[in-house]
């Protein structure tokens, strides 16, 4: 349990935060807590996006995506969304 949301990572996200070094294990972890926004995938029902801006990191909006029918929760994959930029 991490900041009162139970995760884990897939072998993907673990991959993430090694060629992401500039994207903070505590800013994933404050969207999946307290996200400023949650979209549907498109694809997958199962997935869940969510997103939140980081203001230490100028503002950009980090899209967080899970899968929301195991417990605990995977995380899928993460990163910066610069088509949200502007928009959340």
């Amino acid at each position: 349990m991490r900041f009162g949301v139970d995760y884990e990572l897939t072998q993907h996200a673990r991959e993430n935060l090694q060629i992401r070094p500039n994207i903070q294990m505590a800013w994933i972890e404050r969207i999946l807590r307290s996200p400023e926004l949650i979209e549907p995938d498109r694809v997958d029902p199962d997935l869940e996006h969510r997103l939140g801006r980081i203001e230490e990191y100028g503002g950009r909006v980090l899209r967080v995506i899970i899968r929301t029918n195991t417990t605990p929760l995977r995380l899928i994959t993460f990163y910066f969304d610069r088509a949200m930029r502007n928009r959340l």
